[in-house]
């Protein structure tokens, strides 16, 4: 006789309720199985899930970010002042220009001309001379009057100057990396700064900027700005403007990429749309000159 231990019946010979306690069996074994199976995968999918969500793209972090600092940013003027004569510079924009350096806390937003161009954009005369001209195209539409003369400190010497600018007939010599010899010399009419030193009292208002920028904000490439009017008789700000702006491509350098000069295209208040690093100059003489009134020639 055989041993059904050992010799158990094929399948097909079973009797219809020995197929029966099979199927009973087989789900015995297999229902754990599915109920493990499906506690394994809600386990997995829960740790999976709170990972991405705590992940998202860093530039959709940056825009948020951006988002709200744009709540706060604008321009603020309290008080205004007629027949201003001059203006005292707290700071002077440095010469060089910050590209692409992440951390650097110069003001990218406020970027404008630099070292003496920025002293020579709040003289009067200075527009006229170097931007309204016949061969470069009429892109601002501000007035741009400006003052008379400004002051500011010599950071060599720590003393305060006067400066005035004029238009004089200026001698140059020829450049070899310009095709020259570096001997010939021709002559221009340039717009030049005349510097004395100060013959009076600091000018009542002055003009100053800050980077306001934090670190959390610097690492998703937002860059702030603050540009302040105050008047330096009574510490009173007469006027503020707020800008931040942010690099979509966050710092991206391939193909030489200057990540803080595609960053003033995404900017609040906007400079424009496309090439906005280019709307960036004369900014500050700009916001200046709605809050302290040129005095006119009469």
């Amino acid at each position: 006789m055989p041993n059904p231990a050992v010799d158990p019946v094929p399948f097909g010979h079973w009797t219809p309720r020995d197929k029966a306690a099979q199927r009973r069996s087989l789900l015995r074994w297999a229902l754990p199985m599915i109920r493990i199976l499906v506690m394994l995968s809600v386990a997995v999918l829960g740790c999976l899930q709170p990972l991405h969500a705590a992940e998202p793209s860093r530039l959709h972090v940056a825009e948020a970010m951006f988002g709200e600092r744009c709540k706060t940013a604008g321009e603020k003027i309290h008080r205004t002042a007629e027949n201003v004569e001059g203006v005292f510079l707290m700071k002077i924009r440095p010469h060089d220009i910050n590209y692409r350096d992440q951390f650097k806390l110069d003001d990218p937003y406020g970027r404008d001309l630099g070292g003496d161009g920025y002293i020579l954009s709040f003289l009067s005369g200075f527009f006229e001379a170097n931007v309204k001209r016949p061969d470069v195209p009429a892109k601002v539409v501000y007035p741009h009057i400006a003052y008379r003369y400004v002051e500011a400190l010599d950071p060599k010497d720590g003393k305060r100057y006067r400066y005035t600018g004029s238009t004089k007939e200026v001698t140059h010599t020829t450049s070899v990396l310009m095709g020259g010899d570096g001997k010939t010399t021709f002559k221009t009419k340039d717009f030049v700064l005349d510097k004395v030193m100060s013959p009076g009292p600091t000018p009542r208002y002055g003009v100053t900027y800050d980077d306001i920028s934090t670190r959390e904000e610097r690492d998703y490439w937002i860059a702030g700005s603050s540009l302040k009017v105050i008047d330096l008789q009574t510490n009173e700000v007469m006027a503020e403007r707020i800008g931040y702006m942010v690099d979509r491509g966050q710092g991206d350098k391939g193909g030489g990429r200057s990540p803080w000069l595609f960053a003033a295209d995404t900017a609040c208040p906007e400079f424009s749309p496309r090439h906005g690093s280019t709307a960036q100059l004369l900014q500050t003489e700009n916001f200046v000159e709605k809050v302290l009134k040129p005095k006119l020639e009469k």
